[in-house]
């Protein structure tokens, strides 16, 4: 069966069904083959408790960019300390980096949109290829409510460029609800989601957001709204 048509009876099949068990039901389907990739926000921290307190064998990653704020490496450790499980941390090719801030330097992406894709490809979207690449199915944190290129994803989709079928179990969320869940479950989770940095990138890419702002404002706030994406979740 092609990824489309399994992608279309995966959305069948889960629709209603817990989060839990549809990613015990897709390790059982696609063992050794299902990621989950954080950067350890508060959907992310929802989303690896769900696995990590079942002990479900999804292989959790991470994308260390080089770049991130002080706060989400106290995440990484302290999720890393709490739940006693491996989070594998896939970082930037080093030549390709060195190359680039060379030639263009290291706040190049503040000039052009087309900087800041390259900054975003080098430090993320290629680290995520080698990170997905015998992956069959890749969960994420995404929530439709949180730009609006996410509004019409559903729980399954295709991801044609890393050639995985994405599951997003989080898709029909409110930030309230992962709040809850987070002071339910005692979840670790970054403390600058509570000084209005809902979502949090790199360090020079991110700020917090000011009441009545778009989910996204905070994030390369010196670009139009329609570019916002990293290339991740673009395909």
């Amino acid at each position: 069966m092609d990824r489309e048509n399994l992608v279309s009876q995966l959305n069948a099949d889960f629709m209603g069904i817990d989060s839990v068990d549809v990613i015990r039901a897709l390790t059982v389907r696609f063992a050794g083959r299902v990621v989950f990739t954080t950067s350890f926000g508060i959907e992310d921290q929802v989303v690896t408790d769900m696995i990590f307190r079942h002990d479900l064998p999804v292989r959790v990653v991470t994308l260390d960019t080089g770049r991130l704020f002080e706060e989400t490496y106290k995440v990484f450790a302290n999720t890393r300390e709490r739940y006693g499980k491996p989070i594998q941390a896939y970082c930037p090719d080093a030549g390709h980096l060195e190359v680039f801030i060379s030639q263009r330097g290291p706040n190049c992406f503040y000039e052009s949109v087309e900087n800041r894709r390259q900054c975003c490809h080098i430090r993320k979207v290629e680290p995520l290829k080698r990170a997905l690449a015998s992956a069959e199915v890749w969960i994420t944190g995404l929530r439709a409510a949180q730009s609006q290129n996410r509004h019409d994803l559903n729980l399954f989709v295709v991801d044609a460029g890393n050639e995985v079928i994405k599951y997003n179990p989080l898709l029909h969320w409110e930030l309230n609800d992962c709040r809850a869940y987070v002071k339910q479950y005692n979840v670790p989770y970054n403390t600058m989601h509570d000084k209005g940095f809902v979502s949090i990138g790199c360090a020079p890419c991110t700020r917090a957001i000011r009441e009545g702002e778009d989910f996204r404002a905070g994030r390369w706030w010196w670009e139009d709204n329609s570019k916002k994406e990293c290339g991740l979740h673009t395909h």
